[in-house]
């Protein structure tokens, strides 16, 4: 007997528009039912829909490096627990980069299978940063971690709900290893709660249109997916192109990209051995930082399945930075991934100048702050990405103040709900005056910024690029660099990159300043 026919296109069409906008109201649910500032004013999340085998179909709004976690956790948990054991009622959770995290222990998935008579159809899933999951230093991002251990709990894709039951000893071990219970508890419910708004979604429309109209029209959306990112591939320049560069601390990277009609290779195997320190990523991150550049190349929109990223291969080298092994710390993952990312698009900007921007300033500038409000008694955990310049093109000057190429559809936290929430103030919020990253175009104003004390605090914070500036384009300048400055009230001055559980007291004053974006041509 024939197969049945699959839904005809309208069909498809609705199916298919109907599990984006499920992603997207994921995203909406998640935002207004979080605890967390973090999550609800910077909106650091992502949410989506993966099919059964946790393929991506549809995302919502977010992180885009967050987004590219989701497919990678599931399959994961499917590794870990196999098809025949998932069943209806079942929720997972996981933080653990060796356990289908992929980022670190402050980044929570939840991921729910989603069955339809009694078959697993989908899975719905959300990323969130929770303001502190444990570890050595409040926030948990210590730079002093040596081992992942020392960062936190670690949740290696565990049941949250059996069959529909709430698997109490999980809730009480998180409740117990966080600093912010109520915050953490309140973010999971609110991951929890979007993930079954898009169950809820997606079994209706099964039962509409029915589960083989439902699985072809996923399958139409992974052919349409990989059609486009061939056809992007095929407009640009065959060869492969090679990159080494110097980092802040001294290390050399190493990158090429080979490109054919049918096949984008990146290959990033000659690179430095894994590091004690909290600056690793997995290879699922090193993978993202690729999708991501493949996406822009070939199909710079907001389509994206797991078809889209069918003619990408990346190659990784096991017990190095970009696919590390063993007990290696993840705590600043988010640096050597965003410092990968643009790494890439330089390599592919000195063979393509007049398609692609000059460097911005490529650092996620992460600042916490954690301490007592000196209002309310309450305590509070700040975690603050901060913005920064990016670079010109070909065409006109670069963007001032914006949040970097990893962020994506995030916002800074205002002014107002920063000093109501932690307790603090915020001297001054401008522009920076520096001059660097001129050209025929001019890179985008990076970020000057006060915090004031009025309370005890502990300060952690991670800023790349802090050594070596931004690269210009095309004869243009160099950007500026990333770094902070912590100025005690008795006058004294330590200018940092990176800090870990520093002791500030009332009166104390950080100073944030973040690069110029690159300018791209001679001026």
């Amino acid at each position: 007997m024939a197969a049945p026919a699959g839904p005809d296109p309208f069909t498809a069409a609705v199916i298919q528009a109907s599990l984006v906008a499920a992603a997207d109201e994921m995203f909406a649910v998640l935002r207004k039912t979080a605890m967390s500032p973090i999550i609800y004013e910077v909106l650091d999340v992502g949410t989506g829909i993966t099919d059964a085998d946790g393929n991506l179909v549809s995302s919502g709004a977010g992180i885009p490096t967050f987004v590219g976690v989701l497919d990678k956790a599931v399959r994961r948990i499917i590794d870990i627990h196999g098809k025949d054991a998932i069943r209806p009622g079942d929720t997972y959770i996981t933080n653990d980069p060796y356990f289908g995290g992929v980022t670190h222990l402050n980044d929570v998935v939840i991921a729910l299978p989603v069955f339809a008579g009694g078959t697993l159809l989908a899975w719905t899933a959300s990323i969130a940063h929770w303001n502190d999951i444990g570890g050595r230093v409040a926030g948990s991002m210590s730079t002093e971690a040596t081992e992942i251990f020392q960062e936190g709990l670690r949740l290696p894709a565990v049941k949250l709900f059996d069959a529909g039951e709430k698997v109490r000893p999980v809730f009480e071990i998180i409740t117990a290893n966080s600093r912010l219970p109520e915050f953490s508890n309140g973010d999971l419910w609110a991951q929890v709660a979007a993930s079954r708004i898009a169950e809820k979604r997606i079994v209706s429309l099964v039962g509409t249109h029915g589960a083989g109209a439902f699985e072809a029209a996923l399958e139409a959306l992974f052919e349409e997916g990989e059609r486009r990112g061939l056809a992007g591939l095929k407009s640009l320049p065959e060869g492969t192109f090679e990159i080494e560069e110097e980092q802040d601390d001294g290390a050399r990277w190493r990158a090429a990209i080979t490109i054919a009609p049918d096949r984008f290779t990146v290959d990033l195997r000659d690179n430095p051995k894994v590091r004690d320190a909290p600056y690793n990523t997995s290879r699922d991150g090193a993978v993202i930082s690729a999708q991501m550049i493949f996406k822009a190349l070939t199909d710079p929109s907001l389509f994206a399945n797991a078809g889209s990223f069918r003619a990408l291969e990346v190659l990784t080298e096991p017990g190095t930075i970009f696919h590390a092994t063993g007990t290696a710390p993840h705590g600043y993952y988010f640096e050597t991934r965003i410092r990968l990312y643009d790494m890439l698009w330089q390599c592919l900007a000195r063979a393509m100048p007049e398609r692609l921007p000059a460097g911005h300033f490529a650092s996620i500038c992460g600042t916490v702050l954690a301490g007592v409000h000196p209002d309310t008694g309450r305590r509070y955990t700040m975690v603050e990405p901060q913005m920064g310049g990016w670079g010109a093109t070909a065409e006109r000057d670069g963007l001032d103040a914006m949040y970097s190429c990893s962020h994506g559809e995030t916002f800074n936290c205002p002014i107002e709900i920063a000093e109501a929430r932690y307790g603090l103030a915020v001297d001054y919020k401008t522009l920076n005056d520096g001059n660097e990253g001129q050209g025929h175009h001019s890179g985008g104003k990076g970020l000057s910024l006060c915090y004031r004390m009025r309370g005890d605090a502990l300060f952690s914070a991670g800023y790349s690029r802090n050594r070596i500036p931004v690269w210009g384009s095309d004869g243009g300048e160099p950007g500026g660099t990333n770094g902070f400055a912590i100025e005690h009230a008795n006058g004294e001055r330590d200018e940092r990159a990176f800090a870990s559980g520093v002791a500030l007291k009332p009166g104390d004053r950080i100073y944030i300043d973040t690069a110029n974006g690159g300018g791209w041509g001679k001026a």
